[in-house]
């Protein structure tokens, strides 16, 4: 395998494969627990998130390889797409000692590195889920399609899904909310499509809540975007910076994910900042 021919040229390099959801976050634990410096995950950002869950509040750091179909979180740090070429950046920042700690979001006890979603974009990525072995072939083109299923067909756009509270403020019909930890939100292509520029992992969380779901409301959210840092509040859109809790409840289940990763449906959703969670390797870009 080249990524543990590369690593192993400078470390002790231990290689273990998952074959099942929940062994990334069980094999994490168990470096953590071993003392380990390392864990160097390759994959996709579901991967990503387990393995940042089973290293949360541990010495342990995480280092990422791009080996998924979007890979926002490891783009989002500067990283190439290309694996091989992220490699020698991820490698160069273990060489370099380039960790920083870093803070986390937390649903449910569950960690999330980059964002949490709830209502119409868990719905989408319920329905990528249905066809993965598509996703692997397809890719992005999947998410199109399954998002504008889940707008004309799957997805109740008349009503609301659930009730917001941030920071003891509420926000009653909340139609769609999303929950950063960091900016972009995720990429179309090579496109970064940006919700909010005070999204960092080094601050605390920032909300946006969609309070009614239109068709020109969404292009217009989407090509503001993708054209600029940041989306703007409207009447429909909600948007709050500097978050430390956030309670969304409902008397119908509503769906959510963590980093593109679905946990299928709540009535009762608590979201928190987790400061100085996490230790992560940076890449080098050279």
């Amino acid at each position: 395998m080249a990524v543990h021919q590369y690593l192993a040229r400078h470390h002790s390099v231990q290689v273990v494969e998952t074959n099942e959801r929940g062994h990334a976050t069980r094999f994490a634990q168990d470096a953590a627990q071993r003392g380990m410096d390392a864990v160097v995950a390759f994959g996709g950002d579901g991967t990503l998130n387990e393995v940042a869950t089973g290293l949360a509040g541990s010495n342990t750091a995480l280092a990422m390889l791009p080996g998924g179909s979007t890979n926002v979180f490891v783009r989002s740090l500067g990283a190439s797409h290309d694996p091989i070429v992220a490699l020698q950046q991820i490698g160069a920042g273990l060489s370099h000692d380039n960790i920083h700690t870093i803070s986390l979001g937390r649903a449910n006890g569950r960690y999330f590195c980059f964002h949490a979603g709830i209502g119409y974009d868990a719905a989408v990525v319920e329905l990528v889920e249905r066809r993965a072995s598509l996703k692997r072939i397809v890719g992005q083109p999947l998410f199109a399609i399954s998002a504008l299923q889940a707008w004309y067909a799957t997805y109740n756009r008349k009503y609301p899904h659930f009730n917001v509270e941030i920071d003891g403020r509420k926000i009653p019909n909340g139609y769609f909310t999303i929950v950063l930890n960091s900016n972009p939100y995720t990429y179309i292509g090579k496109k970064a499509v940006n919700l909010s520029a005070a999204a960092s992992l080094d601050k605390k969380l920032v909300a946006v809540t969609f309070r009614k779901l239109t068709t020109p409301l969404m292009i217009r959210t989407i090509l503001q975007a993708i054209r600029t840092d940041g989306i703007s509040v409207s009447s429909g859109v909600d948007i709050r910076t500097d978050v430390e809790d956030i309670k969304i409840t409902f008397p119908a289940p509503f769906p959510y994910q963590l980093d593109g990763d679905y946990l299928g449906e709540q009535t009762s959703l608590h979201i928190e900042h987790c400061q100085d969670a996490l230790r992560l390797v940076r890449p080098i870009i050279v």
